[in-house]
């Protein structure tokens, strides 16, 4: 297996190897396809990169620390442990980071609304963040049972003017609501822009929010050699989607020496419908305007996915991350709910801050790979929340 992945792809079409790709109704081929020529236009555009930056800093808190964890290191005893800190940017998570790109790119096209759909509710928060700085209105689409777990989030996107549709059909989560999205995309795409919260669906939205998101590897990147001056020697990080990984991933895949790890989500085990661990589990299919990993019956129909927290609660991931889960450039385990729980608490009480449950995924193979690994050789773990909004669902799962 190759060690080392080209970090071009994807081609013109917007395919990675065999992922990827547009697979949409024909009312949104010119749309998806304008997107793409202003969004090229945006990437060559000083003034574009000048806001984009100005936003980041000013109004997102970039660039995040990366944190020396040393109680976490001290207590598990093999590598040395850094946090990247995206839990501390406004609106707690690495969805911002995607958001002001989009919504820049919403204004250029000049369109007066924005839709989006969440999960965990992050997302959701920081598009109806950016609506409401830029004046836009803002819809956005939530599963009931997302809507329940997370009402904290509801509440957020409420206050900040945005109107939070719950949607009831299907399982009730977050694929149901990207299915509502694109439905009111189709009927409202002269005025509308959708705002994709992760590194998924029809080209060029796995491209551009990579490249939103290839800020967190940039910095870590920087921030490492400038701490440790080398290299870490693993990456490690939660895929739902898979934004907040690839966006660590991506500035290193050109570098053999770095080990990465995606963690899914292992729900209750790796059974059909207690899980969302599309590579431990999937198989290749079309789902929601692209070709990747799903989880789905030998018929083609989409299985039920579980997980503990809302964000990794879904049956496909992103297309540049099957590719290079092919290309054994990185390696993708799952970490079940009762090792998130786990972990979040640990995390707490060891270093005085509380994740969001899809980080303490993440981090819960921190606990598992860290103590064989060298106290010389470097982790660098992506906590790509804050874990405010989940204190109740632990509440009502765990007895302290």
């Amino acid at each position: 297996m190759s060690q080392v992945a080209s970090p071009n792809l994807p081609d013109a079409q917007g395919h990675f190897g065999p992922y990827g790709g547009r697979f949409v109704p024909e009312t949104l081929m010119h749309p998806l396809q304008q997107l793409e020529a202003e969004y090229f236009r945006a990437q060559q555009d000083p003034e574009f990169q000048r806001e984009l930056t100005y936003y980041l800093r000013e109004f997102c808190g970039r660039p995040t620390p990366l944190y020396f964890a040393e109680r976490l290191t001290r207590e598990l005893g093999g590598a040395k442990i850094y946090l990247k800190r995206e839990d501390l940017l406004h609106t707690g998570a690495h969805k911002i980071n995607n958001c002001i790109g989009q919504v820049l790119l919403a204004r250029r096209m000049g369109k007066a609304r924005v839709i989006a759909e969440t999960g965990a509710g992050q997302h959701g928060v920081a598009t109806a963040t950016v609506a409401a700085m830029f004046g836009l209105k803002c819809v956005v689409y939530m599963g009931a049972v997302d809507c329940e777990r997370q009402a904290l989030n509801v509440y957020r996107m409420k206050m900040l003017g945005a109107d939070v549709v719950s949607v009831k059909a299907g399982q009730q989560t977050l694929k149901e609501a990207i299915n509502e999205a694109m439905r009111d995309w189709v009927t409202n795409v002269r005025h509308t822009h959708y705002i994709l919260g992760t590194a998924y669906g029809s080209h060029p939205y796995p491209l551009m929010v990579r490249n939103f998101q290839r800020i967190i590897g940039d910095e870590a990147r920087r921030q490492i050699l400038e701490k440790e001056e080398r290299l870490p020697d693993l990456l490690i990080a939660c895929v739902g989607g898979g934004s907040n990984a690839i966006g660590l991933f991506y500035p290193f895949l050109g570098d053999a020496s770095v080990k990465m790890i995606g963690v899914e989500a292992g729900g209750e085990g790796i059974e059909a419908g207690k899980h969302a661990a599309r590579f431990h589990g999937g198989s290749l299919g079309v789902l929601q305007g692209t070709r990747s990993y799903l989880l789905q019956d030998e018929f083609g129909q989409i299985q039920l996915t579980h997980s503990v927290s809302a964000g990794l609660d879904y049956a496909a991931v992103g297309p540049e991350h099957a590719w290079l889960h092919d290309q054994g450039r990185v390696e993708y385990t799952y970490a079940k709910d009762d090792a998130a729980l786990d972990a979040f608490l640990k995390l707490a009480r060891l270093e005085g801050i509380i994740p969001a449950l899809e980080s303490a995924h993440a981090v819960a193979e921190v606990f598992r790979r860290a103590p064989s690994m060298r106290q010389d050789q470097l982790l660098i773990v992506n906590l790509s929340g804050r874990g405010d909004k989940d204190v109740t669902q632990v509440a009502a799962k765990v007895q302290l």
